[in-house]
């Protein structure tokens, strides 16, 4: 399964990875963060493809995406 992760504390909330997504996963988060941001979050993990592109705009540096390998056979 694809992961994403995101660090909580370094999101400021930009909204950028959120009109990247082309999958519209990504929303803000009810809870804040230290700096009292609502950092964002993924809905359905299971549907993300793992492109990247929320990773590749995010200023912050806050989300790193591990796309699953296939198995052979």
């Amino acid at each position: 399964m694809n992961r994403l992760v995101i660090d909580m504390d370094r999101c400021k909330a930009c909204r950028l990875c959120m009109k990247a997504c082309n999958r519209a996963l990504l929303d803000l988060s009810e809870d804040l963060n230290a700096k009292g941001y609502h950092p964002v979050g993924i809905k359905e993990i299971e549907k993300c493809t793992a492109c990247g592109l929320c990773a590749v705009v995010c200023p912050e540096g806050a989300i790193s995406v591990y796309k699953a390998l296939k198995k052979a056979g």
